[in-house]
């Protein structure tokens, strides 16, 4: 698969999906403590804002190798770093929810541009600077993909949105990321079993 191709159809999807949400509804809840326009915020901040400056970014060594190596990362790391994260995403997605403004569609629209510009001038194997260390463009967009593709869904079920149009390319560029962080994070066999109907899932289960 395309992971340019597949990072602009999620963004566009997305896009759709905002201006879709009536603006009165923004207040709601979203997903967890986040009110639907703080889930917003975060996912417009982590997939779209930040891209053109990770992308200037340049590290000296590949430290994560593959996509579901970013999040097995955050499994992987110490508790108080997770909180710290976990507090400093909130505090991000608050102000970024913000700068969303009464017209959340055309501030998405304008950052999609700006990511995808950002995208086109850099090779797939330059080295980036992301939050779990040195990564591959082709192997940090990805997770990009996988935010606006799980958080859209988050957003078009806190409020009854279909979220029907994403491209089956960038679904599977998704469902594949999860099941190889499934495995990486060793949950490869009760995912299995619960895809082919023999178990269900443990409450609470994640691969992130």
């Amino acid at each position: 698969m395309d992971f340019r191709r597949t990072y602009r159809s999620a963004a566009i999807a997305y896009a759709g999906l905002v201006a879709a949400i009536p603006l009165e509804r923004l207040d709601e809840p979203g997903l967890g403590e986040w009110t639907l326009r703080e889930l917003l915020g975060h996912t417009v901040s982590s997939a779209l804002r930040q891209v053109p400056d990770v992308l200037a970014t340049r590290a000296p060594v590949i430290e994560v190798a593959t996509p579901e190596g970013y999040f097995a990362y955050a499994r992987s790391a110490p508790a108080d770093l997770v909180a710290a994260a976990h507090e400093a995403s909130t505090e991000d997605a608050r102000a970024t929810a913000e700068d969303l403004g009464e017209r959340p569609a055309d501030e998405v629209s304008t950052l999609i541009g700006r990511a995808t510009e950002a995208l086109s001038r850099v090779a797939d194997d330059d080295v980036i600077i992301s939050a779990a260390g040195g990564m591959r463009v082709r192997d940090w967009i990805p997770t990009r993909t996988f935010e606006l593709v799980v958080h859209g869904l988050d957003a078009a079920t806190a409020i009854g949105l279909p979220y029907d149009d994403l491209p089956i390319e960038t679904l599977a560029e998704s469902l594949a990321m999860a099941s190889r962080t499934a495995l990486g994070v060793g949950s490869g066999v009760p995912l299995l079993r619960a895809l082919t109907g023999r178990d269900a899932l443990p409450p609470g289960f994640s691969v992130v």
